[in-house]
């Protein structure tokens, strides 16, 4: 079952309202209401919910309005109909728990591993051996050939191109971090990326060159590896539902 949070202000007006929205959208799904509340700032919330105003429904680290996180502000607008309301709409918050128990988009991550396949190339052609290997020539000549791109046999595309996956490899780990496992991955990629590139083409040194791509291969399975889910330690509604809140 995914995940749902709400993420608050202390003293926000909106919060009781979003619980009462809740109750509605898990009441219109047909499942039981369960999820738990984090406050904006405090200690036990998760990296993923981090950025949000408040109040904020989350269903699988996901905002069910589609918003990425910003800056904390501390009171948010959702659009509804022809107008704007302070919290979550049920459709929205419904719908949201749909996708996620039918596995759709967002539900279960797809960030991460969209980021790992985005390394696959710069590991793939680092570990290409360098045109200036004449046992490679021939390889080369027929792939590049039938393919019209003879001219990236010169060792200075490969090193281009090399460096060009090392770095969409590296962004590809820093896009959406927070919603996964925080910046460590970029930081291993940005280590992995020039020991790549010197150890290929400045020392062609093959240890090095393999080392910085098991860092990087390292990164892509850190990031994407699935999040055991945060128990908070305040948590106001993580078996039930608040007593006396609306049906």
């Amino acid at each position: 079952m995914a995940t749902v949070d709400l993420v608050y202000e202390l003293d926000c007006p909106n919060v009781e309202a979003a619980r009462a929205n809740l109750l509605r959208a898990f009441s219109e799904i047909g499942r039981t209401p369960q999820w738990c509340e984090y406050r904006i700032g405090a200690a036990d919330l998760p990296l993923y919910a981090r950025g949000f105003g408040s109040p904020t429904v989350l269903v699988a680290e996901h905002d069910v309005a589609g918003s990425e996180p910003g800056t904390d502000a501390c009171c948010r607008l959702y659009a509804d109909g022809d107008g704007a309301t302070g919290v979550p709409p049920v459709a929205q918050i419904a719908g949201a728990l749909e996708r996620a128990a039918a596995g759709g988009a967002g539900a279960s991550g797809p960030g991460g591993r969209r980021s790992s396949f985005a390394a696959a190339p710069a590991i793939g052609i680092a570990v290409l051996p360098k045109v200036a290997c004449p046992a490679c020539w021939p390889a080369y000549a027929g792939v590049l050939g039938a393919l019209g791109l003879g001219f990236l046999m010169d060792a200075i595309w490969l090193l281009s191109l090399t460096a060009i996956f090392l770095v969409a490899a590296a962004g590809a780990l820093a896009f959406r971090a927070r919603r996964r496992r925080g910046y460590g991955p970029f930081v291993v990629g940005l280590v992995a990326s020039p020991t790549v590139l010197i150890g290929k083409f400045t020392f062609d040194n093959d240890p090095a060159m393999y080392a910085g791509v098991a860092l990087l291969v390292a990164a892509s399975l850190w990031n994407s590896w699935p999040k055991r889910r945060q128990t908070a330690t305040n948590c106001a509604a993580c078996a039930e539902p608040p007593q006396g809140a609306e049906a």
